[in-house]
């Protein structure tokens, strides 16, 4: 049977495959920013107009497009860059560092209307993308600040950073010869708590905490706030996918019995008792694993067998299990006498962490977990190609601007470019 690809109407190598300018075109046109600007003009007032508001705006904005760390880093590139000077709006002379400082200041007071910002953007791309949001995809990312210890001294001055505070991140696994590994990595600074597309690769929720918060905690939050400010994503989600750091009995049943979003969440064994199997309630010959697989036992030869996966009755909130011998065509002494040979359902309630919509044994529930990749993929975007693998950024307001900055950047860029391909489109018929 020929396999065909599905296409996808956008996809984040378009962007770089164009050059900073081109980028930085598509930010300054299609961000949503008029509103923010006019608050702005309006806190001016009849204050020196110097440096224009838009101006000072659009030049944050080509920082976050050209990668650069820092406000000296910026002012140097519009001192020698003609053109980005007057794509930006200053026609004489390049702002001083005071210039910007004072208007970071102005912006860290307009914090709510960035997030408008962002909101009307992830509703643009609801428009332009009838499946956006269908999957979805949950992870944080570790954030250094640029200051390298918690000062003992927890008056801001600028100079050093009294918001952020100490992470750990731990990672186990098995390599391809089944020994086992480990890698803890600590940090001082901060978490960026990110829910994307898992198609588009584009983020739809973010929340920007100490780095010692939990990611539990901020999985409930994180869908709270999406039930709140971006309702019509639940109405099209399907799966939420993420690893076993968000492995938490309320996080999976809010997900399926709240939202009706099928969690495909890797598990920890918690089993304490050393256990390699427990019986399925009510039965004699069926036992699970923590990861969710069922095994039925003969009752003649006690075989173990993995039972095949019958998909999931929606109505009855089962996870449906058929006979492996009847499955398979396997020849199975005791199947004559076997309570099980036409199949069984279990409960989701038999354990909510191990049992869900979607069976951990199947292929479904692979191919769901494996879309969880698409948010490292934004994390390493938002290092790579917005300049946080590099950064001078401390203080959490200043930390939450730049992160809301570079994600309104990368949802505007995907905007533009999704409207730039149907007016090519519309030309060409």
């Amino acid at each position: 049977m020929a396999i065909i690809p599905q296409l996808r109407l956008f996809g984040w190598r378009e962007i770089e495959e164009l050059g900073d300018l081109e980028r930085l075109s598509l930010v300054l046109e299609y961000m949503p920013d008029e509103k923010l600007m006019r608050q702005l003009d309006i806190e001016r007032y009849k204050g020196r107009d110097d440096y224009p508001v838009r101006a000072m705006w659009n030049s944050l904005l080509a920082g976050i497009v050209f990668q650069h760390e820092s406000v000296e880093k910026l002012r140097r590139e519009l001192a020698r860059n003609g053109q980005l000077r007057e794509i930006c709006g200053f026609f004489n002379k390049v702002p001083p560092a005071w210039v910007y400082t004072r208007f970071f200041k102005k912006l860290f007071r307009n914090e709510e209307e960035i997030d408008n910002i962002f909101e009307k953007l992830v509703k643009e791309l609801q428009e332009q993308l009838p499946d956006f949001g269908k999957h979805l995809a949950i992870d944080s990312k570790a954030i250094e600040s640029f200051a390298k210890r918690k000062n003992e001294k927890q008056t801001p001055d600028g100079r050093r950073d009294t918001d952020a505070d100490y992470g750990k991140k731990e990672y186990r696994g098995r390599d391809k010869d089944g020994k086992a590994w480990e890698k803890i990595v600590k940090w001082f600074g901060y978490k960026l708590h990110l829910i994307v597309d898992a198609t588009y690769e584009l983020p739809i929720i973010y929340k920007v905490t100490k780095a010692s918060v939990s990611d539990i905690k901020k999985g409930h939050a994180l869908l709270e706030q999406i039930e709140e400010k971006q309702p019509e994503i639940l109405e099209i989600a399907e799966t939420l996918a993420g690893d076993r750091g968000y492995d938490d009995t309320r996080l999976i049943e809010k997900c399926w019995d709240q939202y009706q979003i099928k969690p495909i969440i890797d598990i920890r064994n918690m089993w304490k008792d050393g256990d390699e199997t427990r019986l399925l309630k009510g039965k004699t010959n069926v036992a699970y694993d923590y990861k969710g697989t069922v095994y039925c036992y003969c009752p003649k030869t006690n075989t173990k067998r993995e039972m095949a996966n019958g998909g999931f009755e929606k109505d009855r909130n089962t996870l449906k299990k058929i006979c492996s011998a009847k499955q398979y065509g396997i020849t199975c002494q005791g199947q004559a006498t076997c309570p099980v040979v036409q199949g069984l359902r279990i409960p989701l309630a038999e354990e909510r962490r191990i049992f869900t919509p979607i069976d951990r044994a199947s292929y479904k529930w692979k191919k769901g977990y494996d879309k969880r990749t698409s948010v490292e993929r934004v994390n390493s975007r938002i290092d790579v190609s917005f300049g946080f693998e590099l950064h001078t950024i401390r203080g959490m307001a200043k930390m939450k601007l730049k992160c809301g900055l570079a994600l309104c950047v990368m949802l505007a860029m995907a905007v533009g470019r999704l409207k730039k391909n149907k007016e090519t489109k519309c030309e060409a018929w």
